[in-house]
């Protein structure tokens, strides 16, 4: 390979990294013939997948094989527990040549409940549906045995491995163990315990495997509080810690589920011109394949048309032969042998959603590519969002934003500050001093600049702005209203961005009474909006400092009409300050300043 070549594949690749997302996942590098050759695992997959090829990573082995990579895909998940099981399967599945762990066919335990009359509870890392029901895998040992020894001191199921059946336990035919005398099993095999008080802990602990724990929470909490009441607050304080420890059990992953084999997952997400339809496989529990293809629209084609085509596609580009699709909605598609479902929760509406997620994410990531390429696209699409969100009647292409400066009334200025396609153009700033207000009336200052602005662009004949936007809430909307509307009679959209009480910016406000707009506080236009108003009290302030520091400088000498900077500089040079110059008498100034300059100085000063 020459450096040309490797200079343009390492360009692809970052370029790929850029895109990447800030969430969990999996990511897999590929060499130049599209095969495997590592999966690995990341809370962050864009801080994680960049690091490789950072400059100063010094690992042989890393920089081998950076070498050998020439593409990345990648699956984002809900949680890093997600990513380490989605890893572990791929590992499995595709044996890739770089990666060292996981690869022995090992898999992570899960907890099984078997099918007895007394049925057991354990940690199993063999997988047989004919003994019983599993739960997990668990990635983290660690909080499998603390749900195991949670399990077994809440129900204390037994762990004697001889099978007891109910006609033994009428003969008599058992005896209890060490764990009957220690308090850990309750003797069911000696009748003891009922087979219905057992069967009952079992189901619950059941529930607390699968997650549906409100219930025996509910129950932990009221035995909490009678036993507070009784005054037994060590006993008290057990089964709080059980209580939390049931609280903060999450009993299994989206990524991986025993009761699922061989199974499809279909979604689409789509625009008035792409289509992104995403492919997820779910083999023997586990997620093997994820991947994206996306349409061009030409004819207005509908969702359903589209998900046909990519369910035809999908299937014969990856030979799978899955007897059961999940989709999002109704498929008119007859495929020989196959259901098709649409959940509405359960572990396949779990994946149903990571399919959905995964599809967002790469339409997601292929609008960033395009927008870095043609950064206008991005400013279009936020004015013609903003647009959608307002009812605008035309693209807000000029935005205008005001503020006032002052303290205590003092120095009173106001700012206006011109946004055009989403960009400050900071040479159509404007700065005002307020000259028909006295006092600290923002409300008063705010109409007297609004209608000195926009009767000067009258005059000149300039082009209005598409939309403006009050640095405050209702009141600030409508004194603007009130001359825009009621004395200019102009027809130009007014929104506002309205505060909490920690003072920052909580919410967009548009219409007349002013109603809340629903944007996300954390989306991209939200963040161009809070720029605009950060950007105009930027401007205000350091348009009144400047006039504050200039009144703070302002010297009486600067009032003496007919002595220039020359004659104020000699004075202070040879008098040193303002106070002695006007004790001076005369003769003392004429020869500094000479005799016509003296005379002008010593009349101002002794008038």
């Amino acid at each position: 390979m020459t450096r040309e070549e490797n200079e343009k594949r390492l360009t692809y690749l970052r370029d790929i990294v850029s895109r990447l997302p800030d969430k969990p996942g999996s990511y897999q590098f590929y060499d130049d013939t599209k095969t495997i050759i590592y999966v690995g695992k990341a809370k962050n997959l864009k801080s994680r997948v960049s690091s490789y090829f950072h400059a100063e990573v010094d690992r042989f082995k890393t920089k081998v094989l950076v070498s050998k990579i020439f593409d990345i895909s990648y699956t984002v998940v809900n949680t890093e527990e997600d990513a380490l099981l989605l890893e572990n399967a791929l590992i499995k599945k595709y044996n890739p040549r770089y990666n060292v762990l996981l690869k022995d066919g090992k898999t992570y335990p899960s907890i099984c409940i078997t099918n007895e009359y007394f049925p057991r509870i354990f940690k199993t890392r063999n997988i047989n549906k004919k003994w019983g029901t599993y739960y997990g895998p668990y990635a983290h040992v660690g909080a499998m045995y603390d749900v195991l020894n949670l399990i077994k001191e809440l129900y204390k199921p037994r762990t004697c491995r001889q099978p007891i059946t109910k006609e033994g336990v009428e003969s008599g035919k058992y005896k209890v163990c060490l764990d009957y005398h220690i308090k850990k099993c309750l003797g069911p095999c000696v009748g003891k315990q009922s087979c219905e008080d057992y069967q009952r802990n079992i189901a619950e602990a059941r529930e607390i495997l699968k997650g549906n724990t409100r219930q025996v929470l509910k129950d932990l909490k009221e035995e909490m509080m009678q036993l507070s009441e009784e005054l037994r607050f060590e006993e008290a304080e057990e089964v709080k810690r059980k209580y939390l420890a049931i609280d903060k059990f999450v009993s299994k992953s989206e990524v991986v589920s025993h009761t699922i084999n061989n199974v499809d997952v279909f979604s689409i997400t789509s625009d008035e011109k792409m289509a992104f339809i995403n492919y997820v496989h779910v083999s023997n529990g586990s997620v093997n394949q994820s991947f994206t293809i996306e349409y061009k629209k030409k004819l207005n084609e509908t969702d359903e048309e589209l998900l046909q085509l990519g369910i035809i596609e999908l299937r014969e580009r990856f030979k799978s032969d899955a007897k059961e699709i999940v989709v999002p909605q109704e498929v008119d598609l007859d495929l020989e042998g196959v259901t098709f479902t649409i959940p509405q929760r359960g572990d396949k509406k779990t994946l149903l959603d990571l399919s959905i997620m995964n599809g967002m994410q790469y339409k997601f990531d292929r609008l960033k590519q395009a927008e870095k390429l043609n950064p206008e696209q991005k400013q279009t699409r936020l004015m013609k969002e903003l647009q959608d969100k307002l009812h605008l009647p035309k693209l807000p292409y000029q935005i205008e934003c005001f503020d006032n400066s002052n303290i205590s009334g003092s120095d009173a200025v106001a700012a206006c500050i011109v946004f055009k396609k989403m960009k400050p153009s900071k040479s159509d700033y404007k700065r005002y001093n307020i000259k028909t207000v006295v006092g600290p009336d923002d409300y008063a200052s705010m109409k007297e600049v609004v209608h000195r602005r926009y009767t000067r662009l009258l005059e000149e004949e300039q082009p209005l702005p598409d939309l403006i936007i009050a640095d405050g809430g209702k009141g600030q909307m409508e004194v603007i209203r009130q001359v825009i509307q009621d004395e200019l009679n102009l027809d130009i959209p007014i929104a506002g961005l309205a505060k909490d009480d920690r003072h920052r910016t909580n919410e967009l406000l548009y219409g007349f009474p002013p109603l809340k707009v629903a944007l996300k506080v954390d989306s991209e236009l939200f963040r161009v909006l809070t720029q605009i108003q950060d950007e105009v009290h930027r401007f205000a302030i350091k348009f009144h400092r400047e006039k504050r520091s200039k009144r703070a400088l302002h010297s009486e000498l600067e009032d003496i009409k007919g002595l220039g900077s020359k004659g104020r500089e000699a004075l202070l040079k040879g008098l040193k300050t303002v106070k002695k110059i006007k004790e001076a008498e005369l003769p003392e100034l004429e020869v500094i300043i000479g005799k016509a300059k003296a005379q002008i100085v010593y009349q101002f000063f002794h008038q």
